[in-house]
């Protein structure tokens, strides 16, 4: 026997002999429950049965690239909404597709005999829990991001991606050969697999749609364990149905993402509105013309103090002495966004091309600000306050965030009561609101969105700042969000949950309207056992305590068991 087989017999031996003595630990340790609750954490009213010691060592069992853990649980129980605290029974930390697809087939073949649900977990940006599995498995998807970003340059140029690789390691990747992908989140420290299952919005979604709009291809690990590639054209249904599919039919694992040619520079522009139809009116004019910016946002300030000069700081004024005149103070005022991508030497046209856009707009004349970045540090400019905030300790805390979907027709009478009446402030975070266009969103993918031509993002993103009162306090912000819901449906406004969160299958129902039925027969075929993104709270598995015996036969039998 040579050295190299030897060693490997050796390691092969040592890994059997490691996975056995784990096996007898393991199935001495009884299944423990770690909830906490706080003012800021809190558990569903209905949790899982705990597993039975067999499981764990089932676990332990697998044969994988990557490996299995059990004292860490408490790293993953949490997400960035910070509101829940639910431990899984273990964590996967894989090294391969094959590791995730094991573990599928494994839970798939225990069957009903367990209550083990998987989550894939990729940033842990979720807000109520939906990158949790409590006393199941969550698979950290970002141990499989691989080595290589893979750049394929020519007509239809596009990157090809792990599924628990981070936006901003591919911006800058994909830079380096001058190209970057076309729609973003405003945030980019998020996983692949995250965003696509949600959609990814960003200001460039009216010009390209989300980032589900943006994808040519996916790898996906399906409910059974089956590793399936699939697109447009191959394996369709599973394609459309994963995109936007908040993570029920299966976990994307790699990603094909369509690509352009990357500006070095944008021209980054604030201008405010005291009337709202005059500030909505100009954010559609800018998001139907064909030349136009390349990113339209904007946001709602209530109340602020001194908001010009605080600009100041990033921003420069284009009448220095009529901006600081500007009164901000017990106002409610509407900021436009805007930006324009250009390359140095075009940026005599570029300044023409936004004076002219500028000049069609209707704002407050001297509260006209602008910069120029580099292009990375205007998509990074989210991670920047990041810094600020954790340095301060307040990245960390309860975010109780409503991301809402409005249909155009509905824009004004939601604006009215809900910024005039139930919003009082927004010092303790931002209030995003801009439209897209319908036409740019394929309405093949799961994303569920009003049925209008134009329709509105509405993003009210405030943090709870613990031990305070008031409008800072975690309770009265979930009360606040619950009269901007409850006014949506007593008004009858057609509002659409972006990132939604329901307690009951029936208003799961709604939500989806005319789509559920074909959202639940994917469900049966791609995850028939409702075993992923348990935090969804759209499935439940069903299962049934079974004796040591009977789950031993049941392994022996490979037989899984039928989901009710």
């Amino acid at each position: 026997m040579g050295l190299t087989s030897s060693l490997r017999f050796h390691r092969r031996n040592n890994k059997t002999f490691l996975r056995i003595f784990m096996i007898l630990v393991l199935s001495c340790i009884p299944g423990r429950t770690n909830l906490c609750s706080n003012h800021s954490v809190s558990t569903p009213k209905e949790l899982p049965p705990s597993n039975p010691p067999d499981i764990r060592s089932s676990l332990v069992s697998l044969d994988l690239e990557g490996y299995i853990s059990f004292d860490d649980v408490h790293n993953v129980a949490k997400d960035f909404g910070n509101r829940y605290q639910l431990p899984p029974l273990a964590i996967l930390h894989p090294r391969s597709v094959s590791d995730i697809s094991s573990m599928m087939k494994h839970i798939v073949h225990l069957g009903s005999t367990s209550n083990l649900t998987v989550a894939a977990r990729g940033h842990g940006h979720s807000l109520q829990g939906q990158a949790l599995a409590h006393q199941g498995v969550v698979i950290k998807m970002e141990s499989l991001r691989s080595p290589d970003i893979r750049i394929y340059k020519g007509k239809q140029p596009y990157v090809d991606v792990s599924g628990g690789e981070l936006w901003i390691n591919i911006l800058r990747e994909t830079l380096k050969y001058g190209l970057s992908p076309k729609s973003w989140t405003d945030y980019l420290h998020l996983t692949v697999g995250g965003t696509l299952s949600n959609a990814g919005i960003s200001g460039q979604a009216f010009k390209h749609g989300p980032q589900i709009n943006n994808v040519y291809q996916l790898e996906i690990v399906t409910g059974k364990g089956e590793v399936v590639t699939c697109s447009e054209k191959l394996n369709s249904e599973l394609f459309f149905s994963v995109l936007g599919g908040l993570g029920q039919f299966g976990i994307i694992t790699r990603a094909r993402i369509s690509l352009e040619p990357a500006p070095q520079m944008v021209k980054w522009i604030r201008v405010l509105y005291s009337d709202f139809s005059a500030f909505s009116r100009d954010q559609e004019h800018l998001i139907s013309k064909e030349k136009t910016f390349d990113y339209v946002e904007g946001f709602v300030i209530i109340n602020r103090t001194d908001l010009l000069n605080n600009w100041r700081s990033s921003f420069s004024p284009n009448d220095s002495t009529q901006a600081s005149r500007f009164k901000s103070d017990g106002k409610t005022l509407y900021c436009l966004e805007v930006v324009k991508y250009f390359n140095p030497e075009e940026a005599n046209s570029m300044h023409q091309e936004t004076g002219k856009l500028v000049s069609e707009l209707n704002y407050i004349p001297s509260t006209l600000f602008s910069t120029e970045v580099p292009y990375i540090e205007f998509l990074d400019r989210v991670h920047i306050a990041e810094r600020k905030l954790r340095a301060k300790g307040l990245w960390e805390v309860p975010h109780p965030w409503l991301n809402l979907l409005i249909p155009k027709s509905s824009i004004y009478q939601f604006a009215t009561e809900v910024f005039n009446n139930i919003l009082t402030s927004n010092n303790n975070g931002p209030i995003l609101i801009y439209p897209v266009n319908q036409s740019k969103w394929n309405k093949h993918t799961s994303l569920i969105t009003p049925n209008e031509d134009i329709f509105y993002l509405v993003a009210l993103l405030p943090s709870a700042v613990p031990n305070s009162s008031g409008e800072n306090d975690l309770e009265y912000l979930l009360k606040q969000n619950q009269r901007v819901i409850s006014y949506c449906a007593a008004a009858n406004l057609n509002v659409k949950q972006y990132l939604p969160h329901y307690e009951t299958q029936q208003e799961w129902k709604s939500h989806f309207g005319n789509r559920w039925e074909t959202f639940a027969q994917r469900k049966h075929a791609y995850d028939p056992l409702a075993i992923l993104a348990p935090g969804q709270r759209i499935f439940q598995k069903t299962t049934r305590q079974l004796s040591p015996i009977q789950l031993s036969k049941s392994k022996a039998t490979g037989s899984p068991q039928r989901y009710h």
